[in-house]
């Protein structure tokens, strides 16, 4: 039996990517292993996500400089890249490290803080036995920037997150006109701000921005832009959402509009195509090898209208053959192939 601790110190922040890379990724672990135990390492209140056959060993902050008993385990492996929590000091643990992206060498950062950046991604490869991205554009960012020595590098992409039943709270802001939908943390690398011209372009649509406000400036700067361009009646930052509230802007939205500038991997786009919804992207990062030929992208920031206007043009002339197409596609990033490739890494470190 091999005994692996489960990295989900992440899940403290509800609500996110990560926070749902790590359930449901654990969940299809569970649900795959046949020669291997689990055990979720995080916050206590991740008990109830798992189920009560699935051990928890509570995490606290004093275990970022002493990390409780592993002996008995044979694999930690760390959801995060740039996590505190390893088994440093207990060389006979393997380490999996999983990798979602080096997206600060893509943002509008300074070199001394690439630099600090790549460094604490550097000191947790040189813990790692084996390292896991999520996507081509990872993998060929860490074989670039760092150094992986003589380590597997193994690509397994994530799997799409199944959309709950939609449901608008009586709190929940509910759009009065046509829509278009952006979820993801309200933060400069994900450009937000460039979507507003197409409010200015298309008075019969407004925009939900939904995300926790990771750049509080940057939040601010929105509301500056829609007010500047007159926009700022159908702009509305929603902040974090629930699962049904997801869905539901998913299932009523007219697009899912994405011109984001640094993504690991890019969920919403296999979450908006799992309903066969319209997906517009940026060329930017990992999105293109997400999205492929069945989502429409923007070539430039100028002309954002036209190629929006065309896309929505094609999606409507192709009609349920595109659709069809859009589910299929999503269909393939699936949490049980993800599992089963990591049960391989684990067995072939064992």
């Amino acid at each position: 039996m091999i005994r692996i601790t489960f990295d989900c110190e992440r899940m403290k922040y509800a609500n996110t990517g990560l926070y749902y890379y790590c359930l449901n990724l654990g969940k299809a672990l569970q649900q795959n292993s046949t020669q291997e135990q689990l055990s979720v390492f995080g916050p206590r209140h991740i008990r109830s996500a798992f189920g009560p056959s699935v051990p928890v060993i509570p995490q606290n902050s004093l275990q970022k400089f002493f990390m409780p008993s592993l002996s008995q385990f044979q694999i930690w492996h760390s959801t995060y890249q740039s996590s505190q929590y390893l088994p440093r000091r207990n060389s006979r643990i393997k380490v999996v490290l999983t990798i979602h992206d080096l997206n600060f060498l893509h943002e509008d950062k300074t070199e001394q803080k690439k630099k600090r950046c790549l460094e604490d991604v550097q000191r947790n490869i040189d813990r790692s036995d084996a390292i896991v991205c999520i996507s081509e554009f990872t993998k060929n960012d860490v074989l670039t920037h760092c150094d992986t020595g003589n380590k597997p590098v193994h690509m397994i992409y994530n799997g799409t997150n199944g959309l709950e039943t939609p449901l608008l709270k009586e709190k929940s802001y509910r759009p009065t006109i046509p829509f278009l939908f952006n979820i993801g943390a309200i933060a400069r690398k994900k450009n937000q701000h460039q979507i507003l011209p197409l409010l200015q372009s298309n008075p019969a649509l407004e925009l939900v921005l939904a995300g926790r406000h990771e750049d509080k400036d940057y939040a601010h700067f929105l509301k500056q832009q829609a007010s500047v361009l007159k926009v700022e009646d159908r702009m509305h930052l929603v902040d974090e959402i629930s699962e049904q509230e997801k869905s539901w802007y998913y299932h009523n939205c007219q697009a899912v509009v994405m011109p984001s500038l640094a993504e690991g991997f890019g969920l919403p786009v296999t979450e908006a195509m799992s309903i066969g919804k319209p997906v517009f992207l940026s060329k930017h990062t990992a999105l293109p090898e997400i999205g492929k030929d069945l989502a429409f992208y923007f070539y430039g920031f100028d002309n954002m209208q036209e190629d929006f206007m065309a896309g929505m043009r094609h999606y409507k002339k192709a009609g349920s053959q595109m659709k069809e197409a859009m589910k299929a596609h999503s269909a393939t990033f699936n949490w049980e192939d993800s599992a089963k490739k990591y049960i391989e890494v684990y067995r072939s470190l064992a």
